[in-house]
C-alpha cells in the first residue's frame, strides 16, 4: 500500500504499457478508458477496459495493469472519499459518466478547453461530478442476510496455513462470491482479500504482543517466512 495517505482527490490522464507488478493503495482508484485496451487484474479477477469502459478499484485490493504494444490511455481519479464505497468493483451505471470523463480528460490536456484555456471549475468539481454520474448501485432487496464478521474472522483464523478463498468465505456467509464481495466493501470498507489479509495481520500482531516469537507467529498465521511477517508488520506500522 501507499506509505503516505492521500488527503484529497487527484485527477490525471495516464498511459499504461507493460505491467509493473501488482500493488495496492489505501484509497479508491477510478479508471475510465480513453484510448486502447487496458488489461486489469483485481484480486485475481481479470477485466478488460476499452475506450469508454470504467472500473473502481477499492482500497486494499491488489491490482495490476497491462496494455498491448499500442498502450492504453485512461482518466484516473485517486480519491480517499468513502462515498465511492458502493461503486467499488463495478462499472458506471450511466453513459453520462463516460462522457464526463472524456471532457475532464480534455480539460487536463495541454490545450485545455476548446478556447485553449484551462477549466479550473471543471477540474475542481470533476471528482464529485464523476461520483454522481457513476450512478447508484442496484437497489438491494428489503431483506439481507446478516454477516457475523467476528465469527467469520474466527473461522478464518483456524485456516491460515491455507488461507481461505473468497468463494470459501462467501460459502460460510451463505452468499454468492459477488454478493459477499459487495457486502465486504460496504460493511468493512475493504475488498474480501484485503479484509482477509487485515485479519491475518491482526492475528499476527496479537500473537507478537503476547510474546510469541516471530518464527512461531509466522507459522501460526501462514506467512511464508519470519521475514515476510516482519515486512508486513512494518508496512502496517507495527513493530516486528
Amino acid at each position: 500500500m501507499s506509505s503516505r495517505p492521500l488527503l484529497c482527490p487527484s485527477l490525471s490522464v495516464r498511459r499504461y504499457g507493460a505491467s509493473r507488478g501488482s500493488h495496492a493503495h489505501d484509497h479508491f482508484q477510478v479508471l475510465v478508458g480513453l484510448e486502447g485496451t487496458l488489461e486489469l487484474e483485481v484480486e485475481g479477477r481479470g477485466l478488460r477496459l476499452g475506450a469508454g469502459d470504467g472500473w473502481v478499484v477499492a482500497p486494499g485490493d491488489r491490482h495490476d495493469f497491462e496494455a498491448g504494444a499500442a498502450g492504453s490511455r485512461c482518466l484516473v481519479l485517486d480519491t480517499p472519499s468513502t462515498l465511492w464505497t458502493p461503486c467499488a468493483g463495478r462499472r458506471p451505471e450511466t453513459p453520462q459518466a463516460l462522457a464526463l470523463a472524456g471532457y475532464l480528460a480534455q480539460c487536463l490536456s495541454p490545450d485545455g478547453t476548446a478556447a485553449g484555456a484551462p477549466a479550473p471549475l471543471a477540474l475542481q468539481h470533476g471528482p464529485a461530478l464523476l461520483l454522481e454520474a457513476w450512478g447508484a448501485p442496484p437497489a438491494l432487496g428489503p431483506r439481507r442476510r446478516r454477516i457475523d464478521w467476528t465469527a467469520l474472522a474466527a473461522w478464518a483464523r483456524q485456516r491460515w496455513e491455507q488461507p481461505p478463498s473468497v468463494a470459501a468465505l462467501a460459502e460460510v456467509a451463505c452468499l454468492s462470491p459477488s454478493q459477499f464481495a459487495q457486502r465486504c466493501r460496504e460493511e468493512q470498507g475493504l475488498g474480501p482479500m484485503a479484509w482477509l489479509r487485515a485479519q491475518r495481520l491482526a492475528h499476527a500482531r496479537t500473537l507478537r504482543q503476547a510474546g510469541i516469537g516471530v518464527a512461531e507467529t509466522a507459522r501460526r498465521t501462514g506467512y511464508r517466512s519470519p521475514s515476510a511477517l516482519t515486512a508486513a508488520l512494518r508496512r502496517a506500522g507495527a513493530p516486528g
